[in-house]
């Protein structure tokens, strides 16, 4: 797989499929069961400068939307989840 078919998701460039690649995620099939909240755990296991505004966007492609259109309650859940990590 490439990372081509990954940046076919809401929210997914060159740069997060090149870090979800990095991270053995692969496809957008492995990415979805993953999770957001998992997979952000993986790029920041690699990378710690990953931020709340990545998060969201993951789980927007998850979700299969713009990470503008994540809920407010979503959102929230998401930046607590964030805060948890620091």
């Amino acid at each position: 797989m490439s990372e081509s078919d990954l940046q076919k998701m809401p929210n997914i460039g060159k740069v997060a499929a090149g870090k979800l690649v990095e991270a053995g995620i692969e496809t957008p099939e492995e990415f979805r069961k993953l999770g957001s909240q998992r997979a952000f755990l993986e790029l920041r296991l690699r990378d710690p400068t990953v931020c709340l505004s990545m998060l969201y966007g993951l789980e927007g492609a998850v979700e299969g939307v713009r990470w503008h259109a994540l809920s407010d309650e979503k959102k929230k859940q998401l930046k607590d989840f964030y805060k948890s990590l620091e």
